[in-house]
């Protein structure tokens, strides 16, 4: 066969195999194409109509001290929530991966908030943290208050707040927690030998050996739960309402009750520009420096 000919048969096969990924990535394209590209264009369209110029929309939620509010609160939200979901998460899956007697049960019973919607999860701690909830019925009789303890209303946001961080920790955790524990089941226990053998701690084990071989498990499980934490909505509805405004449920009150589309297509342009900066810092910055480190 003649150079010419060999060169233009890998020319060929390189087309076939790019047409042939091409073929695959097919559906995918086409399913964010429909389902994401096209919905966000058009939020983006009728952010952008405003009444006399393109930005009057944004002008006035940028001029609206709610929007601050909602833009800080689900910051501190996430800043909270989320750092806590992951320490208390690696710390089930290395109890869990011990596998002791009786651990599947824990297992199962640790996954169970997974079966509930955010609106289950926010009645549930609604029925116990109530006037005549669980909690206050059970200090009541311990004697330890005289009158119920009040965890909701306007006059109550601080003890709203942490209401909702508890609620929240307790329904998502479980999700980080089953990332962290298949990446740690997926550890090749050699390395865990010869960490033995060498005389590692086991605090030098957990640091210098399961925690860097979980980096791409834990990347994964914040990037999913850091953009979980800004679209949270039911929880922080039903429990506080719009005494803690956060920017998903900005949108859903501009949208239902004030009837205003632009303003709700704004704020939701807001949350998909957060994520979309959570995301490409995560898969960027931080798995560069995990491949990085990985080549040396």
């Amino acid at each position: 066969m003649t150079p010419f000919l060999q060169l233009r048969r890998g020319v060929i096969d390189l087309k076939s195999k790019s047409a042939a990924i091409w073929l695959l990535l097919l559906p995918t394209i086409i399913y964010l194409s429909v389902f994401i590209g096209y919905p966000l264009f058009k939020t983006f369209v009728m952010a952008m109509s405003g009444e006399e110029r393109p930005f009057d929309t944004f002008y006035r939620m940028f001029h609206d001290q709610t929007f601050w509010n909602a833009l800080k609160n689900t910051l501190f939200l996430t800043a909270v929530i989320v750092p806590i979901q992951l320490i208390l998460a690696i710390a089930l899956a290395l109890f869990i991966n011990k596998k002791f007697k009786g651990y599947t049960f824990l297992l199962y019973l640790i996954i169970i908030p997974l079966a509930l919607s955010d609106i289950t999860a926010a009645l549930m701690s609604y029925t116990m943290f109530s006037p005549m909830g669980y909690v206050n019925k059970i200090l009541i009789n311990l004697g330890a208050i005289d009158k119920p303890i009040y965890f909701f209303g306007y006059m109550f946001k601080t003890r709203e707040f942490w209401i909702v961080v508890l609620t929240e920790i307790w329904r998502a955790t479980p999700l980080v927690f089953v990332i962290i524990l298949a990446g740690l089941q997926s550890i090749n226990k050699e390395y865990l030998e010869a960490a033995d053998i060498f005389g590692f701690s086991r605090s030098q084990k957990l640091f210098k050996v399961i925690l860097p071989l979980l980096k791409p498990s834990i990347m994964s499980a914040l990037l999913m739960r850091t953009l979980f934490a800004f679209q949270i909505f039911g929880v922080v509805w039903m429990l506080a309402g719009r005494d803690i405004p956060v920017l998903a449920g900005e949108t859903y009150y501009q949208y239902t009750f004030l009837n205003d589309e632009k303003m709700a297509a704004a704020y939701s342009m807001i949350i998909a520009v957060i994520t979309l900066i959570i995301s490409y810092f995560y898969l960027t910055t931080l798995r560069s420096k995990h491949l990085e480190e990985g080549v040396r």
